[in-house]
């Protein structure tokens, strides 16, 4: 794993030359993963090290933290997918209002230039930076040309606008992959079409805490996640998916989001039934305290309100009868 440095003054004098790219990276999306590709591509061949900043907060959350989004991923998750990628290094800056304030050409400076001794510099067209979002691509290659580092320019990724139909519909319009597309895709319960943007299943990272029991009570007991847990929540609705524990070991489950209509009172959250669940040895099968990570493959249903328990059971035995059946397809052994 490459080194993690909070804030500027902790890259060391002598670490450079780099090959830099800049980006929030929320998700790690495959567009991000492009832009990576070339970030390792131009080290490689200049002999120079490959570094990504990225910012914490995200800047939305320091600008307008009424309007933000809601992240797709955390911080810790954010940089776990930036290291997969083997860089040799990973630049967090902390943003303020105070920092929003540079210049493009004082932001360059001291970030790129005295910070980094960039070499090249990786970025899409649509690249922005420095107080108001002043700079630009044009801005960036000005200022490549005064301080002597080479901007290399990524295309745009792209997928069509309906993933999950790309067998039928060879001609379907393209879409630049984005976090926005991901988080709409995650607000409409479209877990799959989020998979095909991200390059891998949706993920929520939290402590697995004690709920009210109802699930054990009706025969489905859950992994309940903390009201504090990483990642996009998705649509309210019942979905197929893994649940990975402490050990690594991925379990498949039948994960709910919502509030649960059945019954009166209860707050929305996240919570998981470990499908085939070791019965034998249950008093080893304790998640409670464990900070585990919840994948989504596919959205079963919406939330429905049932007349009473035993029609709510009915409904939750097939939903796991479901979702095994997805998650066998999935080629996985279940």
């Amino acid at each position: 794993m490459g080194l993690i440095w909070h804030g500027v003054d902790e890259v060391p004098d002598d670490f450079g030359p780099t090959a830099v790219t800049i980006g929030n990276f929320d998700g790690v999306h495959r567009g991000h993963q492009q832009v990576l590709a070339r970030l390792k591509a131009a080290a490689a061949a200049s002999g120079s090290r490959a570094v990504a900043v990225t910012f914490d907060p995200h800047p939305a959350r320091v600008h307008r933290p009424d309007t933000a989004p809601h992240l797709i991923m955390g911080i810790e998750d954010r940089l776990a997918a930036l290291a997969a990628y083997g860089l040799d290094a990973i630049l967090v800056i902390h943003y303020t209002l105070e920092f929003a304030q540079q210049t493009p050409e004082e932001f360059v400076r001291g970030v790129f230039v005295d910070g980094l001794k960039a070499s090249h510099v990786v970025v899409g067209h649509d690249v922005r930076f420095g107080r108001g979002n002043a700079g630009d691509l044009r801005t960036m290659q000005e200022l490549g040309e005064r301080f002597g580092f080479e901007v290399v320019v990524v295309e745009d990724f792209t997928e069509p606008a309906a993933p999950v139909e790309r067998g039928h519909a060879d001609d379907a319009e393209e879409r630049r992959c984005s976090s926005t597309w991901v988080r709409e895709a995650l607000d409409a319960g479209d877990v799959r079409t989020a998979a095909e943007i991200l390059g891998r299943p949706h993920a929520m990272h939290g402590e697995v805490v004690h709920g009210a029991a109802r699930g054990r009570a009706l025969g489905f007991p859950t992994a309940n996640l903390d009201h504090d847990s990483a990642g996009h929540i998705p649509a309210d609705g019942i979905y197929a998916g893994w649940l990975v524990d402490e050990k690594g070991t991925r379990w498949p489950a039948a994960i709910s989001v919502g509030s649960n209509p059945t019954f009166a009172g209860v707050a929305r959250q996240v919570e998981a039934h470990v499908i085939d669940r070791p019965d034998e040895a249950p008093e080893d099968f304790d998640l409670y305290g464990q900070r585990v990570v919840v994948e989504f493959v596919e959205r079963l249903r919406g939330m429905v309100a049932y007349r009473g328990p035993e029609a709510l059971i009915d409904q939750m035995k097939l939903d796991v009868e479901q979702a095994h059946e997805i998650l066998s397809a999935a080629g996985r052994s279940v």
